[in-house]
């Protein structure tokens, strides 16, 4: 496994789970931190050992607490446009990473927290757990995405008050606008139920759930035919072994045994 000295990651029966451990900065997203997390993202890409991926902070208190304000209170606007489009470019890895990563929330998830969070395929929460983007009250913008995701997610209604009051909402209201998919009572359970939603994916034909995830993103971006990407990919299942194995399995009414090929 990689070492860092911002995160912690474990790999569990193609699992990985990485922790951003900052916890004396609940978690807080600094250069460093985003260069960590730019490796470790890359590695489920490049690891065939992994098949899919949990996100979550360190501690009891935060998921990610937001951006590092003692950097961020440092930038101009060169350096400040290099920051936002390196967090960007880090998190749309890992909302086009053709396999699964699922956000575990165990805490504050506000700012580039929140962002973090939305750029996973799937949000679980702890339900002590809080979401927001409070920028405006440092007289900034969202900067890593969320301006663009949070209305996907919630619709724009909602996302622009969101944004604009930069109100923090607890993980019932975040479940009830379907920003997270569910909530656990017990910190203990917040892992166990991420993994339990990842086995069930894992299960299913690996490049089918990769293009699956390609094909849903693809209908939030306006410069690509979500229909015609959809039908491409459709046709790509069909000349796989995987689809092969899928029919006859369904035939012969057995559990298929995918290979990813």
């Amino acid at each position: 496994m990689l070492e860092f000295e911002n995160l912690t990651t474990s790999l569990d029966q193609g699992v990985i789970t990485i922790t951003i451990s900052r916890e004396n900065k609940l978690n807080a997203l600094n250069i460093a931190t985003i260069a960590e997390l730019k490796r470790a993202v890359q590695s489920i890409y490049d690891d065939p050992q992994v098949k899919a991926a949990i996100i979550t902070g360190a501690g009891s208190k935060a998921f990610v607490a937001g951006a590092d304000i003692s950097e961020i209170a440092k930038l101009a606007v060169g350096s400040a446009q290099e920051f936002a489009e390196n967090g960007q470019q880090v998190f749309a890895m890992i909302e086009n990473c053709p396999k699964p990563i699922v956000a575990a929330v165990n805490g504050f998830a506000l700012g580039g927290g929140c962002e973090l969070a939305m750029a996973c395929h799937i949000r679980i929460a702890l339900n002590t757990a809080k979401f927001g983007q409070p920028e405006v009250s440092l007289g900034l913008v969202p900067g890593y995405g969320g301006t663009q995701r949070l209305p996907a997610l919630i619709g724009k209604a909602r996302a622009l008050e969101l944004i604009l009051t930069g109100d923090i909402i607890s993980a019932q209201q975040a479940l009830n606008f379907g920003l997270v998919n569910y909530l656990v009572d017990a910190p203990e359970e917040l892992i166990t139920l991420c993994k339990q939603v990842l086995n069930k994916i894992m299960c299913k034909a690996p490049l089918a759930v990769g293009m699956v995830i390609e094909c849903v993103n693809a209908a939030y971006d306006p410069e690509r035919d979500g229909y015609q990407i959809e039908a491409s990919r459709f046709a790509q299942c069909c000349s796989t072994k995987d689809f092969i194995e899928g029919t006859a399995a369904f035939k012969e009414k057995r559990n298929p045994n995918f290979q990813g090929i």
